[in-house]
C-alpha cells in the first residue's frame, strides 16, 4: 500500500505543476469537502507535491479562490446573441443552476471577489450586453441582473439544503412527515403534501422553472434603452 501511494505521488509529481492544475485540483477538493477544507496542504496532497511548491504558481489561498470562482463562471454558458433577451436569460439561469449544484460551495463566493478574472468579466459583460441588446436601459439591466441572480442563488441554496435529492426520497420524507403529523392540526400542510407534492410526476425542479418564468415575464425593456 505504501509503495503504491509513493508510486502515485511520484507519477503525479512528474506532471508539470501549473496554475491551471492547482485551480482544477482546488475545485475538486472543494466539491468533495467544501471550501472550509481548502488549505494549501489539502490542495498539494493530491498533486503529489509539498504545499510550498504551490506558491510558485499561485500567490496564496485568496488567489486560488479567485481562480476557482473564475473557473466556475467559465462553466456557465454565455447568453446567445442569436436569440431574444428572455430566452437568453432563461438559458443562462438554467445553466447557472446546474453549475452551482455541481459546485455548491461557490454560491457564497461568486460575487465576493475584488479581483474578478477574465471568465467572470466576460460572463457579466455578456449578460449585460444581452439585456442592452434587448432594449433594457443600463439602470433596468442592473435591476434585472440583481433580481434574476437573487432568485437563482436563493433557490439553489434552498434546494441544496432540502432533505431529499430525488422523487423517491421526497416521497419517503413526505410520507414520514405525514405519519407523524396530526392532519387535523395542520390541514393546509396535509393538503399541500397529498394534493401536490405526492402527486405522480411532481418534481421540485419545476418550482425553479415556475419562479424564473414569473420573473422574466415581469421584466420589460425600457422605452428609453439608451438611458
Amino acid at each position: 500500500m505504501l509503495e503504491g501511494g509513493k508510486g502515485r505521488r511520484r507519477a503525479s509529481a512528474r506532471t508539470p505543476l501549473s496554475r491551471e492544475r492547482v485551480i482544477r485540483t482546488a475545485l475538486a477538493v472543494a466539491d468533495e469537502k467544501g471550501s472550509a477544507a481548502l488549505t494549501m496542504r489539502a490542495i498539494a496532497e493530491p498533486l503529489g507535491v509539498e504545499a510550498m511548491s504551490l506558491y510558485h504558481h499561485v500567490a496564496g489561498r485568496e488567489d486560488i479562490l479567485d481562480g476557482m470562482v473564475d473557473a466556475v463562471f467559465g462553466e456557465i454558458d454565455l447568453p446567445r446573441r442569436d436569440t431574444d433577451w428572455k430566452t437568453a436569460m432563461r438559458h443562462r439561469a438554467v445553466c447557472a443552476r446546474t453549475v452551482l449544484r455541481r459546485h455548491p460551495w461557490s454560491i457564497g463566493l461568486l460575487d465576493s471577489r475584488s479581483q474578478p478574472g477574465p471568465a467572470t468579466l466576460r460572463h457579466h459583460d455578456a449578460v449585460i450586453g444581452a439585456l442592452r441588446a434587448g432594449g433594457f436601459s443600463v439602470r433596468m439591466a442592473a435591476h434585472a441582473i440583481s433580481l434574476i441572480d437573487s432568485y437563482l442563488y436563493g433557490f439553489v441554496l434552498q434546494e441544496l439544503s432540502l432533505p431529499f435529492t430525488g422523487a423517491a426520497e421526497l416521497n419517503e420524507v413526505t410520507d414520514a412527515i405525514l405519519r407523524d403529523m396530526p392532519a387535523d392540526e395542520y390541514p393546509h400542510l396535509t393538503e399541500l403534501a397529498t394534493e401536490h407534492v405526492l402527486k405522480p410526476g411532481y418534481d421540485y425542479a419545476d418550482e425553479f422553472t415556475f419562479g424564473l418564468t414569473l420573473i422574466l415575464d415581469a421584466l420589460h425593456p425600457d422605452e428609453t434603452a439608451s438611458a
